[in-house]
């Protein structure tokens, strides 16, 4: 059997070791695996007219060798990107392909899954193995209704995949994030300011409630719950005076709104319809400043939150999600999606992700009232606390 594994979106820790568990479990078996370089641009830019060898850009195989050492590292080894080979923009559209997917006048993509299919009956691919969040996700579930087998493996730091409670790269990026805030009191005590902390996660806004949680910040601001920013400012003052260090915390989540306001996005949308997200915290660090007077630190953790080598829940689920992978291929297993659910393995449907959305639980995680994490009741609760 020869297998194809890539990843998309964006990177995060976990992602090698997944990689080297797919690797190492597929050799064990003699099977062969070839990673696909830049999540599905891989397939997008290969040339069916050429050799595999002249591809390694876009194609490469890997070994237990070429693996060895890569689970050491964070990012991931075959690049990334978010390429929609169904959704391609003109400017985006390979060379070779301008005459296959001619565009008409006011057409805006074109969808070259019909290309893809192509290029994976040319290498011989007998199953894909996709990384990635909800968006690269669905485009495997487009080609396993076209008849590819896949079995795909959740993976995004916001934790937002529907159909499992956990995602590759949450837990680094939580350990990041709680590490940093502690961090930042050191500035914020000295100098008796307020840290306003922002934090990625989209339109979810779990990577800020559970790193307040962890890290006993003051105040957090999710995805889920327009914020009141005069109140908010009450409380922060609030707080700020009940501390013997005299300052306070909050963390806030990119996709956060003000009662009334609009989430900050910018730039252009992205293949899969998204614009960036963030500039919410400098916002309310603004406000806040003007509203008590009082000087603010102002910090976007970003893309630090997701940088270096995974923490060990990291490489626990990512390896045990790539072996899994594998072995529900070795029973025959095909359109299924890994999963993690009340801290059990387990498999769900591939069109899982794009059947529903997962957000905060707002009723049993969080008190509106007073902008903080509130767990309602524990008992009952898996580890993840879904």
């Amino acid at each position: 059997m020869r297998i194809g594994i890539l990843t998309g979106g964006g990177d995060v820790p976990g992602l090698n070791p997944c990689i080297k568990a797919v690797v190492n479990r597929a050799a064990a078996n003699g099977w062969e695996v070839l990673g696909i370089r830049r999540g599905w641009a891989g397939l997008l830019n290969y040339q069916l007219d050429k050799d595999e060898a002249e591809q390694t850009e876009w194609v490469e195989a890997l070994t237990k060798n070429d693996v060895r050492t890569i689970d050491r590292y964070g990012g991931t080894h075959l690049h990334t990107s978010r390429t929609n080979p169904q959704k391609v923009r003109q400017a985006d559209l390979p060379d070779f392909l301008a005459d296959a997917y001619p565009f008409a006048e006011g057409q805006k993509t074109a969808d070259c899954t019909s290309h893809v299919l192509k290029v994976i009956e040319k290498l011989k691919i007998d199953a894909l193995i996709p990384i990635g969040g909800d968006d690269t996700l669905s485009f495997g579930v487009r080609l396993y209704k076209e008849g590819v087998r896949v079995a795909s493996i959740p993976k995004t730091m916001d934790n937002d995949v529907f159909g499992t409670d956990y995602c590759i790269g949450f837990s680094t990026a939580i350990t990041r994030s709680v590490e940093f805030i502690h961090a930042l009191r050191t500035p914020a005590g000295s100098h008796e300011r307020i840290a306003v902390v922002e934090l990625f996660g989209r339109n979810s806004g779990e990577t800020a409630l559970i790193a307040a949680y962890l890290s006993d910040a003051d105040r957090a601001l999710i995805s889920e719950v327009p914020f009141d920013i005069e109140r908010l400012a009450k409380m922060l003052v609030d707080d700020r005076r009940n501390n013997p260090s005299n300052y306070a915390v909050v963390v806030i989540s990119e996709g956060a709104s003000m009662l009334g306001g609009q989430v900050v996005e910018y730039g252009q949308e992205d293949a899969y319809g998204h614009k960036k997200l963030g500039g919410i915290g400098s916002i309310v660090g603004d406000a806040l400043k003007k509203i008590t007077g009082i000087d603010v630190v102002n910090q976007q953790l970003a893309y630090l939150m997701r940088a270096g080598a995974p923490d060990s829940l990291d490489r626990m689920v990512a390896t045990s999600y790539g072996n899994l992978a594998i072995q529900e291929l070795e029973r025959g297993h095909s359109g299924i999606m890994v999963a993690l659910q009340n801290g059990v393995y387990t498999t769900v449907p591939a069109d899982m992700p794009i059947l529903g959305v997962k957000r905060v639980n707002v009723h049993e995680l969080y008190d509106v009232q007073e902008y903080r994490p509130h767990m309602t009741h524990l008992i009952g609760k898996p580890m993840f606390l879904y």
